[in-house]
C-alpha cells in the first residue's frame, strides 16, 4: 500500500513556491503526492515537478477536471466532446512529464453543472466515447485512468460505486478504471463495505481517496475510516491511499466543493494526523 497526499489543500497549480510542502510531506513519511493538473498551458512545467518529486524520493498521482462546457464529455455538442478529448490529451502530456502513475477525478462532466434530470443514456454514451478515445493515449503515456464518482451535490452522472463500475464496463478499456472516495461514499452509499466490494470485484479499483465527512482532518469526523482501510487491506487492495482535504486556499475550488469554513487549525494537523491514522489502521 502507498500513502499519498493531495496538493489541492494548498494549490491548484504547483510551482516552485510549493516545493517546500513536498519536502515536508516526504519528511512526514508519505510515499507520494497527488498533483493537480488544471492549467495545461505549459506541459513542460510538469517535468520540473516530476524532477522535484524524484529528488525527494516521492512518486505521483494526479487529479484533473473538465474546465467548462467547451470541454465537456457529456455534452450533446460534438465539438464540446472533442474539446474534452483535446483537453484530456494535454492533461495526459502534463501527467507523463511529471511521472504520474494514475489520473483521477471526475473528468466526465463540468463540476457542479447540472441538467436537473437523472443521467441520460445519451450522456453516458457521450462520455464513454471520450474516454475510449483517451484511454489508449493514457496507457501509452504510462498513466492509468481512475474516474471518480462524486456526490449528488457536485455531479449527476456518477454518484455511486455501482454506477461507476457499470460505467467502467461501458468504456471497456483495460487502462480505464475507477476509484473509491470515503467522503462521497459517506453521502451516497448505503453500506461503504458493500460499495468497496462492488468496485473491487470488477478488478478496476485503481485508486482510493481518504477524506473525512467534513473534508477536514482524517479521524476527526464520523466516518469509520479505520475500518474501511482495514477492509480494503483484507480484500487485497494494494494501491494508493491518498488523503484529500480542502480548505480556503483555493476560493474557486472551495465554492465548487461547497466548503464555506475552515475544518482544521493548520494544514500540518491534516497531513500529520492523516498519515498516522492510515499507518495505524494498516498495522
Amino acid at each position: 500500500m502507498k500513502i499519498g497526499f493531495n496538493l489541492l489543500l494548498w494549490t491548484g497549480h504547483v510551482t516552485e513556491e510549493n516545493f517546500p510542502i513536498i519536502e515536508k510531506l516526504k519528511a512526514a513519511g508519505y510515499d507520494g503526492v497527488e498533483v493537480p493538473i488544471f492549467d495545461v498551458s505549459n506541459p513542460g512545467h510538469f517535468a520540473k515537478i516530476g524532477q522535484v518529486l524524484k529528488d525527494n524520493g516521492l512518486e505521483a498521482t494526479a487529479v484533473t477536471v473538465l474546465p467548462d462546457e467547451a470541454h465537456n464529455a457529456i455534452s450533446p455538442v460534438a465539438a464540446n466532446r472533442q474539446g474534452a478529448i483535446d483537453h484530456l490529451k494535454r492533461v495526459i502530456d502534463c501527467a507523463h512529464n511529471a511521472n504520474v502513475q494514475t489520473l483521477v477525478g471526475p473528468y466526465y462532466q463540468v463540476l457542479g453543472n447540472f441538467t436537473g434530470k437523472f443521467p441520460s443514456e445519451e450522456e453516458l454514451a457521450n462520455a464513454a466515447e471520450v474516454h475510449r478515445a483517451i484511454s489508449p493515449i493514457a496507457e501509452a503515456a504510462g498513466v492509468k485512468c481512475a474516474i471518480e464518482a462524486l456526490n449528488r451535490f457536485e455531479s449527476h452522472l456518477l454518484n455511486t460505486m455501482e454506477q461507476a463500475s457499470s460505467y467502467v464496463k461501458r468504456v471497456d478499456h483495460p487502462n480505464f478504471g475507477t476509484m473509491y472516495d470515503t467522503f462521497h461514499a459517506n453521502i451516497e452509499e448505503k453500506n461503504p463495505f458493500t460499495a468497496i466490494d462492488t468496485v473491487f470485484a470488477t478488478g478496476k479499483l485503481n485508486h482510493v481517496h481518504i477524506s473525512e465527512n467534513d473534508r477536514g482532518t482524517p479521524g476527526r469526523g464520523h466516518i469509520n475510516i479505520t475500518e474501511q482501510i482495514q477492509h480494503l487491506k483484507k480484500i487485497g487492495y494494494d494501491g494508493w491511499m491518498t488523503i484529500e482535504a480542502f480548505g480556503s486556499a483555493l476560493p474557486d475550488l472551495a465554492a465548487a466543493t461547497r466548503c464555506w469554513r475552515d475544518f482544521f487549525p493548520t494544514t500540518e494537523q491534516v497531513y500529520q494526523e492523516g498519515i498516522a491514522l492510515i499507518k495505524k489502521a494498516l498495522a
